[in-house]
């Protein structure tokens, strides 16, 4: 008998052996997991690095926040490079724990039970055991429901993330669809930043691979606002221009409109100078082409035009006509160095723009290579703040469409970073969500890989494919939203009504409104009520003119304040 129970008493000896060296190993793994706690960044310093990002954009009607935004945005960099660390320390230790940690096979092979063979094959990996709720898999320390290994968070489908909702690999941050991004609510692969949907991208809202910056359509692009390749600069559209708001390929300088120019405001091709308006000049408002020198109007000339060479002009040096102020090339400006026509302000290359450096069309601000934007450094189209390249948005760095919120590569977004589509909240990759966090749909609260079989997500909403609350019709984000029209998708923001498409608060008419109080039809800005037709648009303060921008405009066809 004695002989028998030998092998069990020194089975149980060894048990009660490596129990105390797997207790050893996870009061280390507890440790490794609270100085990773204590190194990651406190949420709510994010938050108020967000709240504080709103507040800046939503008084940033005339861009004197520019440099506090980016000084913003850089702190909000530092505090996921911060994470970074905290997220490979974790996993070192982690890994230096599990080593440390002695098989079970030879103590439970001297038993002699037919069930040793099973016991000594099951695994040293109870190494670092799921310390958490619903766990599949091992290394989840106090975390809930993730599927897969060495998850830090809830939520995860995957191995080594730090965050919650993530679908992939070693991500370090929430809602990621992918593998080894830094940042959250992105959709592919290393990305350092948030709500990408694309490879390889330095910041966030960008729609491509291998940008650096924020808000970008495309590849290789460095800046913010570009729509194309390869640009270098602010609200370009276009591949390889060097400068900010070229509406062409490869432009440098600013605000030019048309190709290989060099300079700032030129309309056509291959000029060297200020707004010229032709092809192949070199000089400052010349009108035709092949000229060398200044105001001339005419082809292969070389001098200084007259006073005024155009007709019907109150200034100096204007090719065109019909224009008040200095060296405008084009008709029916009041300001100087506009190539385009009907301008109010200067350096604007586009048509009936209030403002400056435009090379849109009906723009109320500067910077804009798209039309009908209310704001600065967009080049994309109808959108309300700054550096969007997508259309329709109200905010900052959007590179998606119908977004109320800032960095969405996604489409009809109430919130920021989102690149999935009709969510109400930060960072989904997946769609129609209210909350944070999730690469699945249809989740309501934070953090969940799931695909959720309802309608809809929030609460109190009438209809399908709504986010938020309170919302009726079909396909809104939000609070509060009414959707009557048949034929479009719904809106994002708050209290919109009418037909479809609003973005932002308040708005209601026919659709397509974008910003704060507007009725009608295709209108940017604030308090418009003009009913455009299909392919014109109206951007700025409280016009009820067609196809204008400026301020208080009641004629159609109108730029600056005050025309009836």
């Amino acid at each position: 008998m004695a002989a028998a129970a030998a092998p069990y008493a020194s089975w149980l000896s060894t048990a009660a052996t490596r129990a105390l060296s797997a207790a050893a190993q996870a009061k280390a793994a507890a440790a490794v997991y609270e100085a990773a706690r204590a190194a990651t960044v406190d949420p709510l310093l994010v938050a108020a690095n967000r709240h504080q990002l709103v507040s800046l954009v939503l008084s940033n009607l005339f861009g004197q926040n520019a440099p506090a935004i980016a000084a913003t945005e850089a702190a909000y960099e530092q505090l996921w490079a911060a994470d970074v660390a905290a997220m490979v320390s974790y996993h070192s230790g982690a890994s230096a724990v599990a080593a440390q940690l002695a098989p079970w096979a030879q103590a439970v092979r001297a038993l002699p039970n037919p069930t040793a063979p099973a016991l000594a094959s099951g695994p040293a990996a109870l190494a670092i055991p799921a310390l958490g709720i619903g766990n599949t898999g091992i290394g989840n320390i106090f975390s809930i429901g993730n599927i897969g290994d060495y998850n830090l968070g809830n939520g995860n489908t995957g191995n080594a993330n730090l965050g919650s909702g993530n679908t992939g690999q070693a991500n370090l941050g929430s809602g990621n669809t992918g593998f080894f991004n830094f940042g959250s609510g992105n959709t592919a692969n290393t990305n350092f930043g948030s709500g990408n949907l694309g490879n390889l991208n330095l910041g966030s809202g960008n729609d491509g691979n291998g940008n650096f910056g924020l808000g970008n359509i495309g590849d290789g692009n460095r800046g913010s606002g570009n729509v194309g390749s390869f640009n270098f600069g602010t609200a370009n559209a276009g591949s390889f221009n060097v400068g900010s708001a070229n509406h062409g390929s490869p432009n440098v300088g600013f605000a030019n409109l048309g190709n290989n120019n060099l300079g700032i405001a030129n309309l056509g091709n291959n000029n060297l100078g200020i707004a010229n308006l032709g092809n192949n000049n070199l000089g400052i408002a010349n009108l035709g082409n092949n000229n060398i020198g200044i105001g001339l109007t005419g082809d292969n000339m070389i001098g200084i035009g007259a006073l005024n060479s155009g007709i019907g002009n109150l200034g100096f040096g204007n090719s065109g006509n019909n224009n008040i102020g200095l060296f405008n090339s084009g008709n029916n400006n009041i300001g100087f160095f506009n190539s385009g026509d009907s301008n109010f302000g200067f350096f604007n290359s586009g048509d009936t723009n209030t403002g400056f450096g435009n090379a849109g069309f009906t723009n109320t601000g500067f910077g804009n290579a798209g039309s009908g934007n209310f704001g600065f450094g967009n080049a994309g189209n109808n959108n309300f703040g700054f550096g969007n390249s997508g259309f329709e948005n109200m905010g900052v760095g959007n590179s998606g469409a119908y977004n109320t919120g800032s960095f969405n590569s996604g489409t009809l977004n109430t919130g920021d970073l989102n690149s999935g589509d009709f969510n109400t909240g930060w960072a989904n990759s997946g769609d129609i969500n209210t909350g944070g966090f999730h690469s699945g749909d249809l989740n309501t609260g934070f953090g969940s890989p799931v695909d959720q079989p309802v309608m809809n997500s929030g609460f109190g909403n009438i209809g399908t494919g709504n986010s938020g609350f309170n919302n009726s019709g079909d396909a809104n984000s939000g609070f509060q939203n009414t959707n009557t029209g048949a034929f479009f998708i719904g809106h994002s923001g708050l209290l919109n009504s009418g037909g479809g498409q609003h973005v932002g608060i308040s708005n209601s008419g026919t659709g397509f409104n974008t910003g704060l109080f507007n009725t009608g039809f295709n209108n940017t800005g604030i308090g418009n009520s003009a009913t455009n037709a299909a392919f014109t648009t109206t951007s700025g303060v409280a016009n009820s003119g067609d196809n204008s921008s400026g301020g208080f405009n009641a004629g159609n066809d109108q730029s600056g304040f005050f025309d009836g």
